[in-house]
C-alpha cells in the first residue's frame, strides 16, 4: 500500500467518528442560535439573530481530522460574529469574536443561554471599546 492509499484508508475509517463530531457541533451551534434568540427572558425573543455554518477559516484540511473545529457566523443585528467549537474530552469548547472562549461539559439550555448572554455582553464590549472581559473581571485584551 503506497502512501497515497493508506491516507484514503485511515479517513475512509474515521468517518463515521468525524460525522458524529460534525453532527454534535452543528447541534451545537443550532442550540446556541436558539439560547440566543431567547436571551432577553421569556416571551422576549431576539428577531434579528440569524445563522450560517462555514467551513472553519482556521482549519487546514476539510474534511477536518476528527477533535477539528466546526463554524458558523451568527448575526446578530448589525453585527457578525464567528463562532468555532470542537469537542474534546466529552465537552464543547470553543472561541467567538476577539477572544472570547467557553469549555461546556454540560449543554443544558440554562448553560446555552448563559454562554449566549456572555456572548452578547462580550460583543458589546468589543464593539463599546472596553474589550472582551475574562471570568475574572479583568480584560482579556
Amino acid at each position: 500500500m503506497n502512501d497515497f492509499d493508506a491516507l484514503q484508508a485511515v479517513i475512509r475509517r474515521l468517518a463515521a467518528e468525524r460525522q458524529a463530531e460534525q453532527r454534535a457541533c452543528e447541534a451545537f451551534l443550532n442550540a446556541l442560535y436558539h439560547a440566543l434568540r431567547t436571551a432577553s427572558g421569556p416571551g422576549l425573543p431576539l428577531n434579528n439573530v440569524t445563522f450560517d455554518f462555514t467551513p472553519d477559516p482556521a482549519e487546514r484540511l476539510r474534511p477536518p481530522p476528527p477533535g477539528g473545529w466546526h463554524a458558523a457566523w451568527l448575526r446578530l443585528g448589525l453585527c457578525e460574529v464567528l463562532v468555532r467549537v470542537r469537542r474534546d474530552e466529552g465537552a464543547f469548547v470553543g472561541e467567538y469574536g476577539e477572544g472570547g472562549t467557553f469549555h461546556l461539559t454540560g449543554v443544558t439550555e440554562d448553560d446555552l443561554i448563559l454562554l449566549a448572554r456572555r456572548l452578547l455582553r462580550d460583543v458589546a464590549a468589543a464593539y463599546g471599546g472596553g474589550g472582551l472581559v475574562g471570568r475574572s473581571g479583568m480584560p482579556l485584551n
